[in-house]
């Protein structure tokens, strides 16, 4: 498959057909996903629809947009009105949305063609992709492994040749992550960036959508589509896109990075802290300025997200109740009865379980003791990273995740584990920080060699800044014949 920005500057220049494109993207669909399991639906008809709508518009001067013929795959918790937007669960598995979601418009109008839906775990509340109705969905780069989550199925799409880029939606690293697992470039922007309109809320507070590609520019180009103002979203922030695609290759002059105490958690697999060392060495070369910084509440994120993330779940989930629409459960004796059996019915065991925990850490008696204490140690966390940007730092440099990809079935049982898998990625979300990650390297695991991801954070709303910073590990990484 194509890079995206070179599949639309073929479409535009009429070297190929966006309809050549798509049937080449669906036609590697076919063949790849029966391996990987990334889509929950593919749409042959509607893609192949889109793209002659692109090329006829091109054929009657109209001008190309910036993602011309490119196809994209999109994760099922945003809403396409084509199709079905199911979340991977029971309860909305026949659910059609009357509406599109902003990105998907966004998208749409730059010139993308939707060629599907990909995997999920439910309601996006996983860190593997296994929590799905579709079954899990397997790493590319080893079929046996997890590819993340709970954007795997994106990653899985892009690291399989499906589509060269995908959206995501991340919440404490489900961006992230699965970049990290899949060896790609994935994109959390700054909280506000990105329209949540027509995204399926987990917690409200901490959600975002952003792309998942092959390599930097790709990712940037994307991005720009993405970002803007949206009436229909009252946190979405009313500033001029970054326009980081345009910048990308335009090194940070005087660069300082902060690289945490944290990072080196004795808990990290040694692949993970020989590519950060390796990155670190890199941008030394680069004529970057590498200095240690301190996150002391960055130990607590994990605690504090796994209570404000569930208690806003909590509450956004209740209105999946099965009377206006979704899953209704038969058989039931009274109303309370029929609420009661369609959610239980309706939403699986991780669901259920952070349900309840988030109901526990809101209901009286204990909404001080846990969520606002939690909201404290989020303020906290933030102000640890401000202190860093006010010390002169551009971004933040730290793993993605303490290991590579695990295996199929390895952590599902072990909710801690899996839980622990977030652990550099969640307090960006709670301190509504833009961040990637982007492939540093490597890791031996049982003679598997698999991607490592390093992430850097970037101070609010400068996406274009922190593009710019990836791209100058990229690109030394692709002069040394490492990418």
């Amino acid at each position: 498959m194509r890079s995206a920005r070179d599949i639309a500057r073929g479409v535009a220049a009429r070297e190929f057909s966006a309809e050549s494109v798509t049937r080449e993207a669906l036609a590697v669909i076919d063949r790849e996903n029966p391996r990987v399991n990334a889509f929950t639906q593919v749409f042959h008809d509607f893609a192949l629809a889109q793209a002659r709508r692109v090329d006829a518009d091109l054929a009657s001067g109209k001008p190309a947009g910036p993602l011309a013929g490119v196809p994209v795959a999109l994760k099922d918790n945003i809403c396409l009105s084509h199709g079905r937007t199911t979340c991977a669960s029971r309860l909305l598995e026949n659910y059609h949305s009357p509406f599109d979601a902003t990105a998907a418009r966004m998208v749409m109008g730059a010139g993308a063609v939707i060629v599907g839906k990909t995997n999920l775990d439910e309601y996006a509340m996983g860190s593997s992709t296994e929590n799905s109705i579709f079954g899990p969905t397997r790493n590319p780069r080893d079929i046996t492994r997890v590819p993340g989550g709970s954007s795997g199925g994106s990653a899985a799409a892009v690291a399989a040749g499906m589509v060269p880029v995908a959206i995501g939606s991340d919440t404490g690293g489900s961006i992230r992550q699965p970049a990290a697992f899949c060896g790609l470039v994935g994109v959390k922007p700054t909280y506000g960036r990105v329209s949540r309109f027509g995204l399926v809320a987990y917690a409200s507070s901490l959600d975002q959508i952003g792309p998942l590609a092959r390599d930097c520019a790709d990712a940037a180009l994307v991005l720009d589509v993405l970002c803007g103002k949206d009436e229909h979203d009252a946190t979405s922030v009313d500033l001029p896109t970054p326009a980081s695609h345009n910048t990308l290759d335009e090194p940070v002059s005087n660069l300082v990075l902060g690289v945490p105490t944290q990072a080196w958690s004795t808990a990290n697999h040694a692949g993970v802290t020989a590519s950060l060392k390796s990155a670190i060495d890199t941008y030394k070369q680069l004529g970057a300025k590498v200095v240690d910084i301190d996150l002391p509440l960055s130990d607590y994120a994990v605690a504090a997200y796994y209570i404000v993330a569930p208690a806003e779940a909590s509450s956004n989930l209740a209105r999946f109740d099965g009377v206006r629409y979704g899953r209704r459960a038969e058989g039931a004796k009274d109303l309370t009865d029929m609420l009661c059996k369609s959610r239980r019915e309706g939403f699986g065991p991780e669901v259920r379980k952070r349900i309840m925990l988030g109901t526990h850490v809101l209901s009286s008696g204990y909404y001080d003791a846990y969520y606002t204490t939690a909201l404290k140690v989020r303020r906290r966390v933030k102000d640890d990273f401000d202190a860093a940007f006010r010390a002169g730092c551009h971004a933040v440099l730290m793993p993605t995740t303490p290991g590579p990809a695990f295996a199929i079935g390895e952590k599902i049982g072990d909710a801690l584990a899996m839980y622990m898998e977030d652990v550099y990625t969640v307090g960006i979300n709670l301190a509504g920080l833009p961040a990637l990650s982007i492939p540093a390297g490597s890791a031996s695991v049982g003679g598997a060699t698999l991607p490592v991801g390093v992430q850097i954070v970037g101070q609010p709303f400068e996406e274009g800044e922190l593009m710019r910073i990836a791209r100058m590990l990229e690109r030394a990484g692709q002069s040394a014949g490492m990418a």
